[in-house]
C-alpha cells in the first residue's frame, strides 16, 4: 500500500512538473504574415538627355534604356530598377495639329482601366510655367497593376506620359514602401524636366 501511495505521488509530481513547463511556453498559434524589409539606396540623380527635345534627372540606382517593344516609337524609354523588379515606362509623342486632346484622353482611359482594382484614383494638376511643363499626376490606390501614372506637355510640341509598374503580383500592403520610394523619383523627374 505504501508503495502504491509513493508511486501515485511520484506520478502526480511528474504531471505537475510537465504541466508547469507547458504552462510557461507560449501557446502555439500561427504567426502573422510579414513582409521582407526593403533597403532602399540613397537618393542620387543624374541628367538624361534624350535624342528628342527633352531632358530630365533620373535616379542613378535605375538604368535608362530605349524601349524594346516592337510597337515602340522613337524616344520611348524605360527606367529599370532591376533589384526592385520595378520599371517606369516613359512614352513620348510629338504634338501636331490637334492631337493633344487625343493623347490626354488616351492616358485618362488607360488610368481609369485600373478602377476595377483601385480603391481610389487621385488626380493632381502639374503646373510648372517656368519650365513650360503642364499635366496631370495620378495616384492609384489599391491593388491596381500601376500605382502612379502621369503625363506632361508644353501644349505645343511635345507630350510625355509615364507609369510605374512592378513585375510582381499587385499587393498594396507589401509594395507600399516601394511605391512611395519610386513615386518620389517620378515627382523629381517631373520637377527637373526640361523641353529643349
Amino acid at each position: 500500500m505504501i508503495i502504491r501511495i509513493r508511486l501515485f505521488l511520484g506520478y502526480c509530481s511528474l504531471a505537475g512538473v510537465i504541466f508547469m513547463f507547458n504552462a510557461c511556453r507560449e501557446p502555439l498559434s500561427p504567426k502573422p504574415r510579414a513582409y521582407f524589409r526593403i533597403d532602399f539606396p540613397e537618393k542620387k540623380y543624374g541628367l538624361f538627355r534624350s535624342d528628342c527635345n527633352f531632358s530630365f534627372e533620373y535616379p542613378l540606382y535605375g538604368e535608362v534604356n530605349s524601349t524594346e517593344l516592337r510597337t515602340a516609337e522613337p524616344c520611348w524609354y524605360n527606367i529599370d530598377f532591376r533589384n526592385y523588379k520595378a520599371t517606369i515606362y516613359l512614352t513620348y509623342k510629338p504634338l501636331s495639329g490637334d492631337n493633344l486632346s487625343s493623347h490626354v484622353e488616351d492616358i485618362r482611359r488607360i488610368v481609369y482601366k485600373h478602377s476595377i482594382k483601385a480603391d481610389d484614383i487621385i488626380e493632381t494638376r502639374i503646373n510648372l510655367p517656368e519650365q513650360t511643363v503642364y499635366g496631370l499626376f495620378y495616384d492609384i490606390k489599391g491593388n491596381a497593376a500601376s500605382s502612379v501614372n502621369f503625363y506632361i506637355t508644353d501644349s505645343t510640341s511635345g507630350f510625355l506620359s509615364g507609369s510605374l509598374y512592378f513585375n510582381l503580383k499587385p499587393n498594396i500592403d507589401s509594395l507600399a514602401p516601394a511605391i512611395q520610394f519610386f513615386r518620389e523619383d517620378i515627382v523629381h523627374l517631373i520637377r527637373s524636366f526640361s523641353w529643349e
